[in-house]
């Protein structure tokens, strides 16, 4: 059984199968998504915990020993399998589906780990999961679906949040779901009448964004100059390494042809010369004046003799 975030808590009201799997990269859904399973179990009885966390050349045979073993106190248990990587290997991956399919009335396996590669998504063990169990796909939330996101989870802590408000605080924590949660959370003991305003968002939260190269590339590939250009202030602020910022850059260039596209490349050369020490200059100004460029914003002539 396949779910996701949204709709494992509906599933839990109902029913609790006997191994669920939690993957993704989003730590705060992710740890919801956990706690919400923990909770469930816990109510139905399943007093007694075990965590084994499995880095590389972890020992699988404690695991599967631990699993078939009975509980010391005779309680139902949850047997917790961290898994970062998503990769158990060969011996780990047998030992998962053996798990799985011997899980009686009395064991839980909850697996968490990090996004599942393709590859993985068809490995035995987590065919095996999804046969007797559920897999909770965790997702990040895109920026064109974060409003949404902040309004709903607004209205759980009894707040009534002003459009403007939550475009404010979206654009404020885009990235960093960990940091939206929080600032409602503040924000809900700074407004007595439950209502939030956009001058009660601007006084109590801070930029808290964290921004990626994927996320600057989305921006390029929809002419988005501000945001291109907030995105790589956000990548510079926090030293990413200008190569990786440099490659996601350019190759959001592959849709355009022909003389401008000649000119980015052109730009782009001189901000690689740069990075790599052959000729003197600031490669984030020049990758900024590439994105501005490349999102059709007109370049000041002296900056474009610059990258001649």
């Amino acid at each position: 059984m396949k779910l996701n975030s949204d709709s494992l808590q509906r599933h839990l009201e109902q029913h609790l199968l006997p191994a669920y799997l939690i993957s993704g990269d989003e730590p705060l859904l992710a740890g919801e998504a956990a706690d919400a399973v923990r909770a469930r179990a816990r109510a139905a009885g399943f007093t007694e915990r075990e965590v084994h966390f499995m880095d590389r050349g972890a020992d699988w045979q404690a695991v599967r020993a631990s699993a078939g073993s009975l509980s010391l106190f005779a309680a139902r248990r949850l047997l917790e399998v961290r898994l970062p990587s998503g990769k158990p290997g060969t011996a780990g991956g047998r030992v998962l589906t053996s798990i799985v399919e011997a899980l009686d009335a009395d064991t839980l396996l909850l697996v968490l780990t990090g996004r599942l590669d393709r590859e993985t998504q068809a490995a035995e063990w987590l065919r095996a999961i999804d046969a007797r169990g559920a897999w909770v796909a965790v997702w990040p939330i895109g920026a064109d679906k974060l409003i949404q996101w902040l309004g709903a989870r607004a209205r759980r802590l009894g707040l009534t949040v002003d459009a403007d408000a939550l475009a404010v605080l979206a654009e404020r924590t885009q990235g960093n779901l960990l940091a939206a949660k929080q600032e409602l959370e503040k924000l809900q003991l700074l407004a007595p009448d439950r209502r939030v305003t956009l001058e009660a968002v601007l006084a109590s939260s801070a930029d808290s964004a964290r921004f990626d190269v994927a996320e600057l590339g989305e921006a390029l590939r929809t002419a988005d100059a501000a945001r291109a250009l907030r995105v790589l202030g956000g990548l510079r602020a926090e030293a990413v390494e200008l190569p990786l910022v440099l490659w996601a850059t350019v190759r959001a260039l592959h849709e355009l042809t022909g003389p401008r596209l000649a000119r980015l490349i052109a730009r782009a050369a001189r901000a690689d010369a740069i990075v790599k020490g052959r000729i003197t200059g600031n490669a984030w100004d020049e990758l900024a004046l590439l994105a501005a460029d490349a999102c059709g914003c007109a370049v000041p002539p002296a900056a474009a003799q610059a990258g001649a």
